[in-house]
């Protein structure tokens, strides 16, 4: 069984991007991840403490990562989270890494502008589409006529 969590929170350490041997691209980043109360004292919201994670993305989500965040920056994290135990010599801990399935801005902190990339798609723009191809527009079309 596999547990996903979403967090929101912001990038504490530069995205690392990477391409292995065998061709994957992987970026990874630690995320701070606060948590606020509302302080009826000082009558103000105010960090209690923070929860770490480690992230990771892979292949096309881990390009655009790379590509499109920085430290700092807010983001929503959606993914599969998997807690981990270590321990060497005299020092032990516990590591929680998310692979990450889904990556965006916070647009609760600020404005974003987002890009769509089109994988594998070569075609000229003197060239028409096949006929036999229906596009996304003819559906659209005969959606709104019926």
């Amino acid at each position: 069984m596999t547990d996903h969590i979403t967090i929101t929170g912001l990038i504490a350490t530069e995205p690392r991007h990477i391409v292995n041997s065998e061709g994957l691209a992987i970026t990874s980043f630690r995320f701070a991840s606060p948590i606020r109360k509302f302080s009826r004292a000082e009558g103000k919201w105010v960090d209690v403490e923070t929860n770490w994670y480690t992230i990771t993305a892979f292949r096309a989500l881990a390009i655009n990562t790379a590509a499109s965040l920085t430290k700092g920056d807010r983001l929503i994290v959606s993914g599969q989270v998997r807690i981990r135990h270590w321990a060497t010599g005299e020092r032990s801990g516990t590591v929680v890494e998310v692979e990450a399935e889904a990556i965006g801005h916070d647009l609760a902190w600020g404005q974003s502008k987002f890009t769509r990339q089109r994988d594998h798609i070569t075609v000229e723009a003197d060239d028409p589409a096949p006929e036999s191809e229906a596009t996304e527009s003819d559906d659209v079309s005969e959606a709104v006529a019926a």
